[in-house]
């Protein structure tokens, strides 16, 4: 009976093991440590694309989104903003000379000293009526525009030319942004100005 000295190789398939377990401890020195994992976070270039990237949304955003949906456009722009009405008085009447806080005729009144043409109309004349009508529907305008003036706060704005060849303020009269003006067009009372007078008869 034959023993076997397992502390050498003694046949073809254990010289085959021997140098297969050589090779795998010669590859396996070689072989750089595992890198550790990182810890939880970002770093990095990754964190100089996110900023970058938020930068841009907040600075053209708004504005990309104002094209895709106009109604997302904020109203600040200038044409938005309106004027703050901060003007007010007492008027009273003043037909004839001058006088302070009071109205003159349809389009013409006194503030603070200083005498006012409302530049965007023209009214009936009430000083020499060229027909009874125009002198009727000239008191009525008058009254009305009185009305309008001491209805609350309101502003004069420049429109065109400051002032006219009587010396007399050119303004358009607004309250929240609206014509006072406009309201008297609207209300029959007057027409708007195109730069010369038209006859009321």
């Amino acid at each position: 009976m034959k023993y076997w000295n397992k502390s050498r190789p003694s046949s073809r398939q254990d010289r085959i093991e021997q140098a297969w377990l050589a090779e795998a401890r010669r590859a396996g020195a070689g072989r750089l440590p595992r890198p550790s994992r990182r810890r939880g976070g970002i770093s990095g270039p990754p964190i100089v694309y996110i900023v970058c990237i938020t930068l841009l949304l907040g600075w053209y955003g708004p504005q990309w989104l104002a094209k895709v949906d106009p109604s997302l456009r904020k109203a600040d722009t200038p044409s938005a903003i309106l004027p703050t009405d901060g003007l007010s008085a007492d008027f009273g009447f003043c037909h004839r000379g001058g006088g302070t806080d009071c109205v003159v005729d349809g389009d013409t009144f006194w503030f603070r000293g200083e005498k006012y043409r409302i530049a965007d109309i023209d009214t009936p004349e009430t000083h020499g009526p060229r027909c009874e009508a125009e002198g009727a529907l000239g008191a009525r305008s008058t009254q009305r525009l009185q009305v309008l003036m001491n209805a609350g706060a309101f502003s004069l704005e420049i429109e065109g030319r400051d002032t006219d060849r009587y010396g007399r303020n050119l303004r358009v009269v607004t309250r929240g942004g609206q014509s006072i003006g406009e309201q008297l067009v609207a209300e029959g009372l007057a027409r708007r100005w195109d730069g010369r007078r038209h006859p009321w008869c």
